[in-house]
């Protein structure tokens, strides 16, 4: 809904404000007549402690959006006011933020002389404030809950964007917007759904249904009075719940006005391990897989390997085609070859793979898979760390490390294989450190790297989420999927997944009553049906976080995963088709391969480290945008489409189409200190309309916050 009145006038005005506005900031008639003003690329968050100003300012940090926190909770921060928003630079007016956060409509209370400040300044400067979690009332726009509205829990519930909100900020997402509800005994979320307030010049974003009627409320909408812009939000809700990682570009679009350094996009890779290669199986009775580490030796008598086949190959290419996504397929060329001792001298499943080839991406894995980390002693459970005579840790040598990546590369290139040759993960990510045997990496890995040029290294994002630097090579942390090497059939998952989720009284391991972040299960899982109805949805909905979450870190699984029972697809099929059903078009999964996922942490940990030393300086003027950041470091930004880089000679298009936007990185032209962009006609900022003055307002009831939303709201198992 949309009203609009210039009739109606709020019944109370703040004297302290207007005064406020006519000393600390220049007054409209004497704006007109001085030099377009100068606003900073930064935003304003001013923070409670509360969720959701924190949830804000992680999506913010995460996409390298530049932004300044004030804690109201501390004594010492500084005062808001016309100085602290606003000074004057080479004789143009500054406004030192693009856009403002407050916990609610107005934190500071009745008659403050800080909201009398922040009302000035966003007026003078056409600065969109947003409410991150307020509740409903004239104030902002909209009717209490009581008159028809509705205040509780939104767990579970669907909201869907509006028509308004589809043309607007949210116009990346196909329409509905699912609460989540992971937990009955936890209450996720909570919120206002409350109808637009007769008269007032709001329009609905986002709606939820109001129970029992039939009809929907507004939870964020656009309220626009008094010269000024609030985008006002009715639920409360953390950085990682669903809900909010849905909405949260479109609220940092609204407020930035689609121009601001920093970008986002959504990012699904799965590495598929052990391609060629055979994995140990888990046995249901000894609880342990024989021929690996686990099991004492001999324990388990021959090994029953699990290994993919030629058809279970070629189905996996006819689902690639179906999804329209591709596997990046590590592989092992000594499996083959040994399969082919062992088989007649052919292997139907390196002809069906290699003939299918071009439909994946390929990462040389080792040709044998051997540990490449300390010398491995195994008559242990768990192993140790092999010692030489002088007590020191006995490591595999430069010399093996080397050949395992030599022999590899030229296996596939013989296959025809399309490798990047700068690309490797070691078996088990070995050769890097590993808790608690090998606290240090192999001290032969790097130089190993380097005899074979390798520059992009796969490592376990569990233990070694930080990219770093390892001889030559930079890591890049896989997120390991929570379906297991040594299970290729549905009941050996289940199995395992009891064996170590369980409490000993239930038959389990008893590792999740002391395991730290690890959660029990109530009970184990059914043997029959735990799989479809526990794992997939939890493991689907993890992945589906970090793929919401801007992160570009790949997932990796294994190929007996595709074997058997094909127990990986009903995970990545529920990833995929939950993300096709959420998202628009022009918002797709961005499937990219290892070293561009390397080269794009690479640049983020760049840019970040610049911005937050203070090295970054960016600012816009009507239809131009500079920036400058220290040499060598590319930029990120968003703007809207049609936006141009000036280069020395003519000008080159920005970024490339993701959400309705443009983003990209970008660097100064030749012979160029800065980046200036143009932006396209109509996108220059304006203040809001609008012919009526309000007070500033009050701080309002105090807002509840469901038990549990100050931090991840957990997701049940975790491993």
């Amino acid at each position: 809904m949309h009203l609009r009145s210039r009739t109606a006038r709020w019944a109370v005005r703040s004297t302290l404000s207007a005064a406020l506005a006519t000393t600390l900031f220049a007054p409209a008639h004497t704006a007109a007549a001085a030099p377009a003003p100068r606003v900073d690329l930064r935003v304003l968050v001013v923070s409670d402690g509360g969720p959701a100003t924190a949830a804000i300012a992680a999506e913010l940090d995460g996409a390298g959006t530049p932004y300044t926190v004030l804690d109201l909770t501390r004594q010492d921060r500084p005062v808001i006011n016309g100085g602290y928003l606003a000074d004057t630079v080479d004789g143009r007016p500054r406004a030192k933020f693009q856009a403002v956060v407050l916990p609610n409509d107005n934190p500071f209370g009745a008659g403050s002389a800080e909201m009398g400040a922040l009302v000035a300044y966003e007026k003078t400067f056409a600065v969109p404030q947003v409410d991150a979690y307020t509740y409903a009332r004239p104030e902002v726009g909209l009717d209490h809950p009581a008159n028809g509205g509705y205040s509780g829990s939104l767990d579970g519930v669907r909201a869907e964007v509006t028509p308004a909100g589809a043309a607007g900020p949210f116009g990346y997402l196909d329409g509905g917007i699912p609460f989540e509800d992971n937990s009955p005994s936890v209450s996720e979320s909570y919120g206002y759904v409350a109808k637009p307030l007769p008269g007032a010049d709001f329009t609905s974003y986002v709606e939820a249904p109001l129970p029992g009627t039939g009809q929907r409320g507004s939870i964020v909408g656009e309220y626009r009075h008094d010269g000024r812009r609030e985008l006002v939000v009715g639920f409360v809700y953390n950085q990682y719940q669903q809900q909010f990682r849905l909405l949260a570009r479109g609220i940092v679009d609204w407020m930035t006005q689609g121009v601001r350094l920093g970008a986002s996009r959504n990012y699904f890779a799965v590495h598929v391990d052990d391609v060629f290669a055979a994995d140990d199986r888990w046995d249901t009775e000894l609880n342990c897989t024989p021929g690996d580490v686990d099991c004492a030796p001999g324990q388990g008598g021959e090994p029953d390997p699990i290994r993919m086949t030629a058809e279970d190959a070629r189905y996996a290419t006819e689902w690639s085609a179906a999804k329209g996504f591709t596997l990046d397929m590590a592989y092992n060329g000594g499996g083959s070859e040994l399969y082919k001792e062992e088989h007649g001298g052919t292997d139907p499943l390196a002809q069906r793979l290699t003939a299918d080839k071009n439909a994946y991406r390929w990462i040389n894995h080792t040709y044998n898979h051997p540990f490449l980390g300390c010398v491995q002693d195994v008559s242990v459970v768990p192993w140790v760390c092999a010692k030489n005579p002088d007590g020191s840790t006995k490591y595999v040598t430069r010399s093996e490390i080397s050949t395992q990546i030599r022999e590899n590369r030229a296996w596939g290139q013989r296959a025809g294989l399309p490798l990047a040759t700068g690309e490797l993960v070691t078996g088990e990510h070995s050769g890097l450190k590993v808790l608690p045997q090998q606290p240090d990496d192999n001290p032969n890995l790097g130089p190993a790297l380097a005899d074979n040029a390798v520059t992009w290294l796969g490592s376990d994002n569990s233990r070694d989420r930080a990219q770093r630097k390892v001889g030559p090579a930079l890591t890049v942390p896989r997120y390991p999927m929570n379906i297991f090497y040594n299970a290729g059939r549905t009941t050996e998952q289940i199995d395992e997944y009891n064996w170590i989720y369980t409490r000993a009284s239930d038959g389990g391991s008893g590792v999740c009553e002391s395991a730290a972040g690890t959660t029990c299960l109530p009970e184990p899982l059914d043997t029959v049906t735990g799989y479809a109805d526990h794992i997939v949805p939890l493991e689907s909905r993890i992945a589906l976080g970090h793929v919401l979450a801007n992160d570009p870190r790949p997932h990796f699984i294994h190929q007996s995963n595709l074997a058997e029972d094909r127990i990986a697809y009903p995970v990545l099929d529920r990833v995929i088709d939950d993300y096709t059903g959420l998202y628009a078009a022009d918002t797709p999964l961005v499937n990219l391969r290892q070293q561009q996922i390397g080269t794009e942490l690479r640049d983020r940990s760049a840019w970040n480290t610049a911005v937050k030393a203070g090295q970054v300086t960016a600012y816009r003027i009507g239809d131009t945008v500079t920036l400058r950041a220290p040499g060598g470091v590319r930029a990120t930004a968003t703007m809207p489409a049609g936006t141009r880089q000036n280069m020395l000679l003519g000008t080159e298009s920005f970024g490339s189409p993701y959400a309705g936007s443009l983003s990209g990185w970008v660097s100064p032209g030749l012979l160029q200190d800065r980046v200036t962009l143009t932006l396209p006609a109509g996108t220059t900022a304006q203040a809001a309309t609008a012919d009526r003055a309000d007070p500033v307002g009050s701080a309002g009831p105090r807002l509840p916050v469901p038990a549990g939303v100050r931090q991840r709201v957990p997701y049940g198992v975790t491993g």
